[in-house]
């Protein structure tokens, strides 16, 4: 039997409709085959019984969808080389990540370009673990007022041609375009980014309702770690915060790890929301995975203490050390949704986003077999992407 070629029975399956009790999934030459209780089996397929995986009454999800992540376990995706690549995607994935977009940093045009380019030859070759489905820019093309972690050295207006040489040179990659859509040539920079398939996200900005809104008008269709780096809500200026809580063109980014956002601010952007568009990240740094001690992250030093990553200087909150998984059980257990509802903001609002949705996102027939086996308390069994697995059964 092939290693992509299996069956998972008694299983929670986490499925579009609900909780699938005493579920079977089969999985076929890496694609879901079957999915359904083993009562539906029939006596032909009941063979598949056999040899199954006996998910002991834990739960089969969706793999997590990772739109906003920098790295893990000591790599960054600005270290650009396809060993750093292998790092970051094998710690993600043994904590329930499937798919991810590399995030870059502001950083200079050939530091960028060189990222770029890596990117791209990691996507081209048989990537082993979760797998890389493009390119996050997050910035240069932001507002020092919100820097964050950031490089302020490296901020600038959009830069158009910058855009093109890098959609010349690697078709395809770029697949979210992360700014503050007040900066001069924001808006061209945007209806640009829209028009070759590539999402546009609020980030690091100080612009004001209207302004979000004007963007939103020419594509913006995202919005980076909602409530952090951006002008809050005012109840008589609403800010980009207000923007993302009321317009439903826009979805939201939210870092679920309870110290970047309040567990009940959490709740009024799950409340605020339309249907598919809150999406759960980690924007993870390298110390992700890793203990307590200095790091870096954009070229700014960075201290770790009790899993918290903060700029050396300043204090500012940078990145993070969360998972998927950790992110999942945060929004269940501290803000109070479903598994079900927790499931599809990690998995198939991501996947809709970055238009993948017919072939990954959620449990269903004909889809690719990118799934995670849990426990009944959520701590993970396996990982299968592609069908394929490369953990061990506990």
């Amino acid at each position: 039997m092939s290693k992509s070629t299996f069956t998972v029975k008694q299983a929670n399956v986490v499925t579009p409709n609900g909780i699938l009790a005493d579920g079977v999934v089969r999985v076929e030459e890496g694609r879901i085959a079957f999915i359904g209780t083993s009562g539906q089996l029939s006596d032909k397929e009941r063979i598949w019984l056999d040899e199954a995986i006996d998910a002991e009454g834990g739960y089969v999800l969706p793999g997590f969808i990772d739109v906003h992540v920098h790295g893990g376990f000591g790599a960054d995706f600005m270290d650009a080389t396809a060993e750093a690549y292998d790092t970051i995607t094998r710690f993600h994935m043994e904590h329930g990540t499937t798919a991810m977009l590399a995030t870059s940093m502001t950083q200079s045009r050939e530091a960028l370009d060189t990222v770029v380019a890596a990117v791209d030859a990691y996507m081209k070759q048989d990537m082993p673990y979760a797998q890389l489905t493009g390119l996050h820019l997050e910035g240069p093309f932001v507002n020092p007022k919100y820097k964050g972690a950031q490089n302020e050295a490296y901020m600038l207006d959009p830069q158009i041609e910058w855009l093109e040489a890098w959609e010349k040179n690697h078709p395809g990659v770029m697949k979210q375009l992360s700014l503050a859509p007040e900066r001069q040539h924001a808006i061209e920079a945007i209806r640009w980014s829209r028009a070759h398939g590539i999402n546009v996200a609020a980030a690091h900005t100080d612009a004001t309702f209207e302004q979000v809104t004007e963007a939103v008008n020419a594509g913006l269709n995202q919005a980076v770690h909602t409530f952090n780096a951006m002008s809050p809500v005012h109840h008589r200026n609403p800010g980009v915060a207000g923007a993302v809580l009321t317009d439903d063109r826009i979805a939201a980014e939210v870092i679920a790890d309870g110290h970047h956002v309040h567990p009940a601010c959490i709740k009024l952007l799950a409340r605020s929301k339309a249907p598919g568009k809150l999406v759960l990240i980690t924007d993870a740094m390298s110390a992700a995975g890793m203990p307590n001690g200095a790091y870096e992250l954009g070229g700014l030093p960075v201290t770790v203490l009790d899993g918290v990553a903060r700029l050396t200087e300043g204090n500012s909150l940078a990145g993070s050390t969360l998972t998927m998984i950790g992110a999942v059980r945060f929004v269940i257990e501290q803000v109070g949704l479903s598994l079900v509802e927790a499931s599809r903001l990690a998995s198939i609002n991501p996947a809709k986003q970055l238009r993948i949705d017919d072939v990954t996102g959620s449990i269903e027939v004909g889809k690719q077999a990118d799934l995670v086996w849990t426990d009944g308390d959520l701590n993970i069994r396996q990982v299968w992407v592609k069908g394929r697995s490369h953990m061990q059964q506990a």
